[in-house]
């Protein structure tokens, strides 16, 4: 099995009211659900934007250097993601298929490669 990232890119998203958001995280959960059921899922949480990030953290002159907040530099932010543990791509892009189906956004899928694997 080889595990996957899938995630969407908050700037991906339009704005979207309480209700709708509510709406979308009622059928993401039936994914997940399927995924947990599946004994695929590692990992999810779709509750990430702008506003949830603490810190960024650079070396400058081989010291930690943290700036709070997002690192500012850049306008795109993590939504949400999820870490799946499945045979191939085909499987893993069938997950990321039906969370942009339900939830109606981009999702990108990410193949974690292992220790000592080399880049393909």
């Amino acid at each position: 099995m080889t595990e996957y990232l899938i995630t969407f890119n908050d700037e991906w998203v339009a704005e979207h009211t309480p209700e709708q958001l509510g709406e979308k995280a009622t059928a993401a959960r039936v994914v997940i659900d399927e995924m947990i059921a599946q004994d695929v899922l590692i990992f999810s949480n779709g509750g990430l934007d702008r506003s949830t990030a603490v810190c960024s953290v650079e070396a400058v002159d081989g010291k930690a250097v943290f700036t709070d907040g997002p690192y500012v530099e850049t306008k795109e932010h993590l939504g949400g993601f999820a870490v799946v543990d499945v045979p191939d791509d085909e499987t893993a892009r069938y997950w990321a298929g039906r969370l942009a189906t339900v939830l109606d956004w981009p999702q990108e899928v990410h193949r974690f490669r292992g220790p000592g694997v080399p880049k393909r």
